[in-house]
Formats: structure tokens, C-alpha cells, sequence
């Protein structure tokens, strides 16, 4: 298949369902357009991403079997960093494979109960993501703020049972923003102008206007994302505010290492989502949608291993006899 039968087979099939009528047959499947380009870039692409993809998984991957193998790691910060990576792992998996999938596709077709699938999934695991920050932030706010407290409080049992609560409203909380949309009548051009089902090209596909379900959506989206970040910023306040009490410099370092590796992560995903989801939909290019989409849903999760963890020198010492075990084909726990 070269370029240009690629793309010929593509713009067909646009051209052909933008010549069906807006009140015709109820739309059964959408076509993501994902990146127009060349057969060539398109390759490209698809070697670039599968790279990422592949070092994302090993990278999360390797974080679980550390915190798994070593018992010294079985503390509530590190559960909740297995939780956070076993996360990330499913966060870029509901959107890469597909992509890759299109980039050698000439359709580029998802079914009407697939978009919504992966819509559903996709935020529902970064709405996850974020009460997982919060639920990371009150830990380190518990551990350098409240010391004395925080063996009695933040116990292993209830990092679990906090951890579990994270993903039960994480996937709780999507259910009716995808319900308000699904129930859009789409019955004219189903092409999405991005790589995944997002809610506002999704909304303007339907054949009537729908002011109050985008409202609906854009007020959800701003409690959700704004009062997880207040909680987060809040509570990172209240630790360098502790930091800057502690008279040793080395104490300050490490203090500001850790709490700047988790800010960094902050502001990385909720500059992204805030600039996509905070806004009426209507303000993003969708050029600039994918860009932005692609950083947080794909970038982030690659980032967030080497900054959450590879910077930590006990992780990086556990990992580092993980995989002398792994050479040498030992299965024994990890030992200090």
C-alpha cells in the first residue's frame, strides 16, 4: 500500500459519509483521524510510539516488581507508587495500541460501542490518576508534617483500603458524563478530528446543539480537576512550610527532592488536562488538542518513573539487585 492509496482511501471515505444527509441513518462507527500524513511519517509514527509505549510499560513495570519483591518497600508511599504505576499502565494502554492500529489502517474506523468503551476507560483513568496525586500528597504531608502520627495513621491497611477507594471513584465518577453524551443523537458526519474519543469533538458531531450537556461537562470537569489540585497544592504548601523549619540543610534537601519530583508530576498533568477540559471545548484548535492530549496521555506516563522513582536512591538500589537477580536467574525476595 503506498502513500497517497492511503490517503485517497481515507478522504473517500470522508467525502462519502459528509454526503450523507445530517438527519439520515443513526451513526454506527466514527473515524478518528488521528495524524494525516504521508504513508512514510505514518511509519514513523508507529516505530516512534511503539518505542514509548514498550519503555512506559517496563519502566511502571519495573517500579511494581521492586515495591512487590522488596519487603523494606512495603510502606504506604511505596504501595501507593505500585498503584500509581499499575495505573499508568493502563492509562497509556486505553489510548497507544489503538493509534498504533490506525497509523497502518487505511480506515481508521472505531465502532460506536468501541469509542465509548475507550472513552469511558480513558478518563475514568485519569480521573483515578488524579485522587491517586491527592491520596500521594496527603501521605507525604502526613509523613513530614505529622511524624509522630504517621505510623498510627497512614498504616498499610488503610494505604489499601485508601488506594481502592482511588479507583472506585475514579471509575464511578465518568459514568455520567459518558451517559450525557452517549445519549447525543449522532446521525450525520462521524469524523473525530483526533486520536481518541474525546468529548469535544465527540460533541460536535451531534446533530443538535447541546450548550447544556457541554456546560454540564465543563462544570464537572472544573470540580473535578480544580479542587484535587487546591488539595494537592495545599498540602505541599503545608510541607515546605514544615522544610523550612528544619535546621539541617541536608534534611532540606532531601525534604524539597521529594516534594519537588511530585510537583513536577502536578504541574505536568494538570497544566495539560486544565488547558484541555477546564475551557468551553470550543476554544482548542484541534491541532493543539492533540498535542496537549498526547503530552499528558502519553508523555507523562513514560516521565513519571524516572521522576517519582529512578531519583529516589532506595528505589534505584532496589531496582539495580532486581535485575542482577532477574541476569542471574535468581527468584529469591530482595534482601538489604
Amino acid at each position: 500500500m503506498g502513500p497517497k492509496g492511503s490517503v485517497d482511501v481515507l478522504g473517500e471515505k470522508i467525502v462519502n459519509n459528509a454526503g450523507r444527509n445530517n438527519h439520515s441513518d443513526p451513526v454506527s462507527e466514527f473515524i478518528l483521524l488521528g495524524f494525516p500524513c504521508t504513508w512514510e511519517t505514518q511509519i514513523l509514527l508507529f516505530a516512534f510510539f511503539s518505542v514509548i509505549y514498550v519503555l512506559t510499560l517496563i519502566g511502571n513495570l519495573s517500579i511494581i516488581c521492586a515495591v512487590w519483591w522488596d519487603h523494606h518497600l512495603h510502606t504506604p508511599m511505596y504501595t501507593l507508587l505500585a498503584n500509581f504505576s499499575f495505573l499508568e499502565m493502563w492509562y497509556v494502554t486505553s489510548t497507544v495500541p489503538s493509534m498504533l492500529a490506525s497509523f497502518l489502517s487505511e480506515t481508521k474506523t472505531i465502532s460506536f460501542m468501541g469509542c465509548f468503551l475507550q472513552f469511558y476507560f480513558f478518563f475514568s483513568m485519569g480521573t483515578t490518576e488524579t485522587f491517586f496525586l491527592s491520596a500521594m500528597a496527603f501521605d507525604r504531608y502526613l509523613a513530614i508534617c505529622r511524624p509522630l502520627r504517621y505510623p498510627t495513621v497512614m498504616t498499610v491497611q488503610r494505604c489499601i483500603r485508601m488506594g481502592a477507594c482511588c479507583w472506585l471513584c475514579g471509575f464511578s465518577c465518568f459514568l455520567l458524563p459518558v451517559y450525557l453524551i452517549s445519549q447525543l443523537p449522532f446521525c450525520g458526519l462521524n469524523t473525530i478530528d483526533h486520536f481518541l474519543c474525546d468529548p469535544g469533538p465527540l460533541m460536535k458531531l451531534s446533530c443538535v446543539p447541546a450548550p447544556a450537556t457541554e456546560i454540564t461537562c465543563a462544570v464537572f470537569n472544573s470540580v473535578l480537576i480544580f479542587s484535587t489540585f487546591v488539595f494537592i497544592t495545599s498540602s505541599y504548601t503545608l510541607v515546605i512550610r514544615a522544610v523550612l523549619r528544619v535546621p539541617s540543610a541536608q534534611g532540606w534537601r532531601k525534604a524539597f527532592s521529594t516534594c519537588g519530583s511530585h510537583l513536577a508530576v502536578v504541574s505536568l498533568f494538570y497544566g495539560s488536562i486544565m488547558v484541555m477540559y477546564v475551557s468551553p471545548t470550543a476554544g482548542n484548535p484541534a491541532g493543539i488538542q492533540k498535542i496537549v492530549t498526547l503530552f499528558y496521555s502519553v508523555m507523562t506516563p513514560l516521565f513519571n518513573p524516572l521522576i517519582y522513582s529512578l531519583r529516589n536512591k532506595e528505589m534505584k538500589e532496589v531496582l539495580r539487585r532486581l535485575f542482577r537477580i532477574m541476569i542471574s536467574g535468581q527468584g529469591q525476595p530482595l534482601k538489604h
